[in-house]
């Protein structure tokens, strides 16, 4: 008699769904598919940054001890030359690998976007640093990076370039991050093109060619301008990545440790220093506080600049 009613509520519920607008069955739908997916992002990084912000405002000294200290630990944070050089490294980390990770992901999904065995191949490979722990992924270019009997080095002195510290030249040391981060995510923004390309009608690229439009102009005319949303996609996750430090940061902990003389010394890295180096979890807080200001301003920026992704221009 129950399996009987529970069968009867289903087929209601089911009925009453179908009764509903078609715009109406897709926004239900939505919101069931993103319901689970929210919930995970309230209790694992919105809670958590509430915690955060409210400990911002206090000493904590790691025993269980809270001082408040009001707006103290944002007037250290403006105080401390350290905290400013981490901020330039950081936002130079991100000027050079957003658009490194752009050009690269392009190129290789322009290269591998048609459908083959080849291409497959390739596919797999440029995304198989992905499958493989950040912390490897450190440590083989660490050992790439070795002076004098690394790849790189050697590399560059065959090609009578000279010896170059990859590792311990506060020059050099940043870039060399930088690469080690592109090639580990650029599989990642290349599969992203892919689909990005393969939405774009075919007969699109049939008619410029009956124009007489080159494979440039069709690039420049087409391609480009219709890669539009995806290439908002690509910079605002790119930008993410690259000032919070998602990845950045287990790279620069097994490779440099912030050196050499702090210049690859990331925000997120002076934060865990201060944090589980030094226990000052109430500075650390207000400066993570800060670079989730950072990221918000960033993708409010983007989205103003773009109206939300459309490019749709005055």
């Amino acid at each position: 008699m129950t399996a009987h009613l529970n069968g009867d509520r289903k087929a209601a519920k089911r009925a009453a769904l179908r009764q509903l607008p078609t715009e109406r069955r897709e926004a239900v739908a939505g919101i069931l598919f993103v319901l689970p997916d929210a919930l995970g992002l309230l209790i694992f990084i919105g809670l958590p940054m509430l915690l955060a912000i409210g400990m911002s405002a206090f000493e904590v000294d790691g025993f269980g001890g809270f001082r408040f200290v009001g707006l103290g630990n944002y007037a250290r944070m403006v105080a401390d030359p350290l905290f400013w050089s981490a901020l330039r490294v950081t936002l130079t980390f991100a000027l050079m690998a957003v658009p490194l990770l752009y050009v690269i992901g392009l190129m290789l999904a322009l290269l591998v976007q048609k459908t083959s065995r080849f291409n497959t191949a390739m596919r797999f490979l440029f995304f198989a640093p992905q499958v493989v722990s950040l912390v490897v992924v450190a440590l083989v270019w660490q050992l790439m990076s070795v002076e004098k009997i690394g790849v790189l080095p050697r590399l560059i002195a065959g090609l009578g370039l000279g010896s170059v510290s990859f590792l311990g030249n506060p020059h050099v040391a940043l870039f060399t991050v930088v690469l080690a981060f592109v090639w580990f995510l650029m599989g990642f923004y290349m599969l992203i093109f892919i689909g990005g390309l393969q939405d774009i009608p075919k007969e699109y690229y049939e008619a410029a060619r009956i124009d007489g439009a080159n494979r440039a102009q069709s690039f420049w005319h087409i391609t480009l301008p219709l890669l539009r949303p995806t290439s908002f996609f690509v910079l605002v996750v790119s930008s993410v990545a690259a000032v919070s430090g998602q990845q950045a940061f287990d790279l620069v902990y097994v490779m440099t440790r912030g050196g050499p003389a702090n210049a690859t010394l990331l925000l997120i890295t002076y934060i865990y220093q201060q944090a589980f180096q030094y226990g000052a979890f109430g500075y650390a807080s207000a400066m993570a506080t800060l670079l989730v200001l950072m990221l918000m301003a960033i993708t409010l920026a983007f989205f103003w600049a773009t109206r939300g992704g459309r490019f749709q221009y005055d």
